[in-house]
């Protein structure tokens, strides 16, 4: 137990302060020596074999030497009487008198701000009376005030003083560890309040916040185990929490006074907050007064969160979570109560925010390598949308969050986060988002209404693809309108679809002409709904024809004949050729191909690894993305960095680096001027591997693939994509999941023409999925939906429906891939279901088979 805090009989008060004062004798003593310069005191600085301590050392092994009552110097004469003279200590006893420690009076009303040794002090003497209504009056009063609670526990000399006593032996082992790189130009008792790190191993930088979190931890410790303090610190901050919010929108006084985010980090170290006594109202109306800070308090909140350790920013996560989960469980939302407007749920929502970017600052984050963005054209002609008063809603993109904006970092630049972004996701709150009024406020009433979408963190992908369809819609639904306009003035047939008429055997001929003509010419038809028309083949597309048209144009596309990508047989995924012949305009289309799928919510079959999502989102590859593009060359280059061997003589490698063409023939590169004649050392190896990574991921397909991105940005550079989507969500998007869960399927599988879930014939088809192996549910999917992949969320979003079509025949089940309808007959028995249908799925190629 901590010297301040042990339960002390009174007549042992004087005996606390001497021993306060010895504690400070034996500080001085090893930091400024006795002044006997033939001293033989080991502990003593004046000692010729002494090894010099700094503060924060001398602080600990002070209260050690304490402990085992070792040796004090009497002060040599030559030394300042006033420095170590037990007779005239008259600047100590003003510093640490037993009045201090122990006022005579009980109800301690000259305190009017808390440090730790006062906390203790007031407990201690609570202890001994056995009542802790003091305790109880005290904390009320400074917890409830914003000017007391701002002094409090500050980080200043005298508090710090004070802390020396407040050590334990835990506490002097860590300290002993950990004492070598404090700065040694703080005074003696400001080291003493900075020798203990609060838990969790965390450095704070003293000129950021003022105020002693690790006081802060440990006051909590004591405080929240006795039940009536609990009920104290509840009621301050409903009584403190309306204050400050009236602070800090009408005052303004976190400009005047930057330590007034000092009321913060004291409330939130509270590690009961989560707690239903302050669920109820206190959490939510802190919440609400935190979301008053201006951007830069929350910016250095932010940051001083991201140096805290694992579980404290989990606490802190998990405690925003819990008050937004309560709330929208406890409260019933429809489309006119919405959850928007739930004060509660916003400001937690908020401040939430706060430690998701403490999470991603506390992770691996890479700022640069960033894409050169395309900067668009901006045209002095009035747009049709402007004349109509409509620019808002399909203005382009969002704005930038301000406080990403103001501590300089986004999501795409976190490589890991300290919590995975998946736990910021809050699925009762994803339950009751109406995404269509979201999605107006979002991009219409922002400076309204609150839109969930400008905290895509809690939103999960599901919800956002949501989003993002409301976007599109409204896009193509604009589109077609504009078209209707210009007709009637032009007298033109009105073209509300972006129509391509294709042969199948000159599909990609067909597709690169149309789109490219469509593309320079008006690169708004792009937004339309697409059309897909197969020449000679009766159809309407309804989505089917369009899921087989994307299909097709991928399968000759990744064609390895047409030599555009290559394709790794280990990791099954195609890489951009750097040799290819082709020109610009093949990887045009297939960008175009991969943004007109996620804008007609279409899921492609393609395999790229997850750097190229990042390059679309604007981030340059790096060393850690060859893990999964070229798994080979990433384990050769992190060998060459952990090598422990002489690199230089036993590698001999260069700065320049070969690789073979579309022909098999060598290709060298210099990755530094002269490369050839620079060695790779143990000293430059970095520098190697990131410019050799970079040539691989960026140099070397850099014409290729700014194409690709022209071609998908030309479809997606006003849509929410990026703001929304991570790149793994943003391949999800595109690709779908190719995790399968026929359960899920057959839970939400409807049925029409006779059958039921109780019918036979059903009952055998699924048992017969179920029993067939990964390829062959693969397949059937392929059959039945167009793809061989779950869209986003599942199988279970899928809406698949089993139609009857006909009695027992020897005809093969048919589909219709732009309904998600299977055609089965009323087979007469289970195998001759499962011959049937394995034969249609196997050979069944083309659009339906009606």
């Amino acid at each position: 137990v901590p010297w301040a805090c042990r339960t002390t009989p009174v007549s042992s008060r004087m005996n606390r302060a001497t021993a306060k004062h010895l504690i400070e004798r034996y500080f001085r003593q090893l930091t400024e020596g006795c002044g006997n310069g033939n001293c033989t005191n080991e502990f003593c600085a004046s000692c010729c074999d002494f090894q010099p301590l700094d503060n924060n050392a001398a602080a600990a092994k002070a209260l050690e030497l304490f402990k085992i009552n070792a040796k004090l110097c009497d002060p040599h004469p030559s030394k300042t009487e006033s420095n170590l003279s037990p007779d005239k200590n008259t600047e100590l006893d003003s510093k640490m008198s037993n009045t201090d420690l122990f006022p005579p009076k009980d109800d301690f009303s000259d305190v009017h701000y808390l440090t730790e040794n006062t906390v203790c002090m007031i407990l201690s003497f609570c202890e001994e009376e056995g009542d802790y209504s003091a305790l109880i009056r005290i904390i009320g009063r400074v917890f409830s005030n914003a000017e007391a609670l701002v002094k409090s526990f500050r980080k200043d000399e005298q508090n710090a003083t004070d802390n020396i006593e407040s050590l334990t032996p835990e506490d002097v082992d860590k300290h002993e560890k950990q004492s070598q790189g404090t700065s040694e130009t703080m005074g003696a008792a400001s080291q003493a309040a900075l020798s203990v790190e609060p838990p969790g191993n965390e450095m704070f930088d003293p000129c950021d916040v003022t105020v002693d979190i690790g006081a802060v931890r440990r006051v909590y410790d004591k405080l929240l185990t006795i039940s009536q303090v609990e009920s104290a610190l509840v009621n301050a901050l409903v009584y403190l929490t309306p204050n400050i919010e009236l602070d800090l929108e009408y005052l303004d006084v976190y400009e005047t006074n930057p330590d007034y985010l000092n009321i913060f980090i004291i409330v939130m170290e509270n590690t009961n907050l989560h707690s239903p006594e302050y669920l109820e109202v206190a959490l939510a109306q802190f919440c609400k007064a935190m979301t008053k800070l201006p951007v830069t308090a929350l910016s250095r909140l932010s940051k001083l969160w991201s140096t805290y350790s694992l579980p404290h920013l989990r606490r802190m996560m998990e405690t925003f979570q819990q008050l937004i989960t309560f709330t929208v469980i406890s409260n019933e939302y429809d489309t006119e109560n919405l959850v928007n407007d739930d004060e509660t749920v916003v400001a937690a929502t908020q401040c939430l925010k706060v430690v998701f970017y403490a999470s991603i600052l506390g992770g691996d984050v890479d700022r640069e390598h960033n894409e050169e963005e395309e900067e668009d054209s901006e045209s002095d002609e009035l747009t049709l949308h402007e004349l109509l008063g409509e620019e808002r809603l399909y203005k382009k993109g969002p704005q930038v969050d301000p406080l990403e904006k103001e501590l300089g970092v986004r999501p795409l630049d976190s490589i890991r986060p300290l919590i995975p972004f998946d736990d910021f996701v809050n699925e009762p709150l994803n339950d009751v988002v109406e995404m269509d009024k979201d999605f107006t406020f979002f991009k219409v009433n922002a400076e309204t209404k609150f839109s969930f979408q400008s905290c895509p963190f809690i939103l999960s992908i599901i919800t956002k693809s949501q989003g993002l369809y409301y976007d599109n819609r409204i896009r193509m639904y604009s589109e077609r309108r504009l078209t209707a306009l210009y007709s009637m003035v032009q007298g033109q047939q009105p073209n509300p679809y972006l129509k391509l008429k294709v042969r199948r055997d000159h599909i990609i001929d067909d597709a690169l002409v149309r789109l490219e003509m469509i593309s320079m010419e008006n690169p708004s038809d792009l937004k339309k709904q697409l059309f897909v028309e197969f020449e000679g083949e009766q159809g309407v597309d309804e989505g089917g024809v369009s899921k087989e048209f994307f299909q097709l144009v991928l399968e000759e596309i990744f064609n390895p004949d047409i030599g555009m990508f290559t394709y790794d047989d280990n990791t099954k995924l195609f890489w951009f050729n750097s040799s290819s012949l082709e020109n610009e305009a093949q990887y045009n289309l297939i960008g175009i191909v991969l943004g007109l799928a996620i804008y007609n919510n279409c899921i492609l079959d393609v395999h790229f690894p997850m750097v190229v999502y990042r390059k679309l989102m604007g981030k340059k590859g790096t060393y850690l993305d060859l893990s999964d593009s070229h798994p080979v060359l990433y384990q050769s280059l992190k060998g060459l960095l952990e090598y422990t061997g002489n690199v230089e003589e036993d590698m001999m490698l260069t700065f320049q680096i070969s690789h073979t063409d579309l022909f098999g023939n060598p290709v060298f590169y210099d990755l530094k001027e002269q490369g050839d004649q620079l060695p790779v050392t143990k000293d430059n190896r970095q520098e190697f591997v990131d410019l050799y990574a970079d040539y691989i991921l960026n140099k070397s397909v850099e014409r290729q693939f700014r194409a690709f991105k022209k071609g998908f940005l030309m479809v997606t550079n006003e849509s929410p994509l990026k703001y929304l989507f991570r790149p793994e969500q943003v391949e999800l998007l595109i690709c779908g999941s190719r995790k399968l869960d026929f359960e899920e399927l057959e839970k939400t599988t409807e049925y029409d023409g006779g059958y039921s879930k109780d019918t036979q014939i059903i009952k055998d088809f699924w048992e017969t999925i179920h029993s067939f192996g990964d390829e062959q549910k693969r397949l059937f999917l392929q059959f039945t939906t167009g793809t061989d992949r779950a869209p986003v969320g599942g199988l279970g979003k899928l809406k698949m429906i089993i139609a009857k079509n006909g009695s027992d025949t020897d005809r093969l089940p048919t589909s219709h891939t732009c309904f998600n309808a299977l055609l089965l007959p009323e087979y007469s028995s289970k195998e001759k279901l499962r011959e049937r249908l394995l034969k249609a799925i196997t050979y069944a190629k083309g659009f339906g088979m009606l």
